[in-house]
């Protein structure tokens, strides 16, 4: 038996249904079916001479048929027909259909119901801005490019490096070197070429963020640093747009919906961010190259779920997967009315400086280098000299493995306070890490445990790397 899907905005005149089967051998008899069962739908679908409306389009298995005779075009057990109305949207009116070659394109949303040709247009019709192509930016782009997204705005300033490639997916090899803004947009040009991509070469900032994301119905976290996500939610709630918000870290992810009809944001679930150093980033503390595929598509689903309008968002539900376990929690999150921006009585009503309240200097005002940092160049000379000196690498055993500076002695920086008898006091003693930051920590907690000569190494192995030896490989 055929069946004829009915459009959101006519469902409430068809009994909330969203698909009716209906006997009859052409279109003509059907859409004359369905008229006779739902006398409101009818006035909808036809004029008060029985024609068809003008603003009502009807496809038969995606097919367009505007131009054919309804009334005789046959249709037989098992066809779908759609009815496709104008929708308003927005304060100007614009056309959009799909042209033959999205149709089949996009064949298999347009025979689901819940998708079907007016949700298709929906996602055509969509503004998604995507701030980071890297490790989570990487499958969202892949996938909102290839769900036929309309307008996708991406957001990076980076170029590729070849520690990229281990999980962000969207760049390749050859793409090394280049800006990840180009190597993502031709990659996502080249998955579907009916997009629109706009490129946004910049740090989001509190100085650009409103005007770059006041035109996209929906913002995407794909970034990797608390300023930047204290930035993009305190954008949303000020502009009204839902933050479809992601994160990784080693084997673990999150995901969820912030800043959505009433539900929490970030602040409320985070009203002040760790201070610095406490959480190790991706470069420190490493990522499993799949993950980030899993929680980006768990954000793309929720974006499509979002324009689409169907299912159940993931508005105060936070996804906690565990890949090593291969198990998925959710915690119920809820709206803090004293939250300080979308609470009832907000106290930030416009962005502030993020890297100062997340306590990360800028880059035009760092501090020089505190007493006792050492640059890897005159460790070198220190070694060339034969000046005595204890190298103590605080990092762990599976990165000792990986690269390591000649007669270092290795203590991870965990097991330091325990181990700390296996170093001399009267030792000079050069603290290195991968890039200085566990190496600072070690330098302090030498010091409160009475090792007067103790200097950190700055920028770590990478920077020995870069500036004495470059046979030593990065990670």
């Amino acid at each position: 038996m055929p069946k004829i899907l009915i459009p959101t905005a006519l469902r409430q005149f068809a009994g909330k249904q969203d698909s009716v089967e209906v006997t009859g051998g052409t279109v003509g008899e059907l859409l004359q079916e369905l008229a006779s069962r739902h006398p409101d739908l009818k006035r909808q679908l036809f004029s008060e001479e029985g024609k068809l409306r003008s603003f009502v389009n009807v496809y038969v298995n995606d097919e367009d048929i505007r131009y054919l005779d309804k009334d005789a075009t046959a249709v037989a057990a098992g066809d779908t027909i759609s009815i496709v109305p104008s929708i308003a949207g927005g304060s100007a009116a614009v056309a959009v259909a799909l042209d033959k070659e999205e149709i089949l394109r996009y064949s298999r949303h347009l025979i689901m119901p819940e998708v079907g040709m007016e949700g298709q247009l929906k996602l055509k019709q969509a503004k998604v801005a995507l701030i980071g192509t890297g490790g989570l930016g990487a499958p969202l782009g892949l996938y909102l490019a290839a769900a036929g997204v309309g307008r996708i705005g991406l957001v990076d300033f980076d170029v590729v490096d070849f520690t990229n490639l281990q999980r962000q997916v969207i760049h390749g090899t050859k793409d090394v070197g280049r800006k990840k803004l180009d190597s993502a947009a031709d990659r996502m040009a080249d998955i579907n070429p009916h997009i629109q991509i706009d490129r946004h070469e910049a740090a989001l900032t509190s100085e650009n963020a409103l005007q770059i994301l006041k035109d996209y119905d929906i913002v995407i976290d794909g970034t990797d640093n608390f300023p930047t996500r204290y930035l993009v939610n305190d954008a949303c709630v000020l502009l009204g747009k839902p933050n479809v918000y992601g994160s990784i870290f080693r084997f673990e992810g999150q995901a969820t919906v912030f800043a959505y009809e009433g539900g929490p944001c970030y602040r409320c679930l985070y009203p002040e961010p760790p201070p610095p150093g406490l959480v190790p980033s991706c470069a420190e503390g490493g990522v499993l190259g799949i993950l980030p595929g899993t929680i980006g598509l768990i954000q793309a689903t929720e974006a499509v779920k979002l324009i689409l309008g169907v299912g159940e968002p993931l508005v105060g539900r936070l996804v906690l997967y565990d890949a090593l376990a291969m198990r998925f929690r959710e915690l119920k999150l809820r709206r803090n009315p004293e939250c300080s921006v979308c609470g009832d009585n907000p106290t930030i009503t416009e962005l502030i400086d993020y890297q100062e309240f997340c306590g990360v200097p800028h880059a035009s005002e760092a501090a020089p280098a505190p007493m006792g940092d050492i640059d890897p160049v005159e460790v070198k000379a220190m070694m060339d000299a034969g000046t005595p000196f204890v190298l103590l690498d605080v990092r762990e055993p599976h990165e000792f493995q990986i690269c390591r500076i000649p007669g270092a002695k290795l203590i991870p920086l965990g097991e330091l306070p325990k181990r700390v008898n296996e170093l001399n006091s009267a030792d000079l003693i050069v603290a290195q890490c991968k890039m200085g930051g566990r190496s600072a920590k070690a330098v302090d907690l030498l010091k409160q445990a009475g090792f007067p000569k103790v200097r950190n190494m700055t920028g770590g192995i990478l920077a020995w790397s870069d500036k004495v030896d470059p046979r030593v490989p990065k990670y």
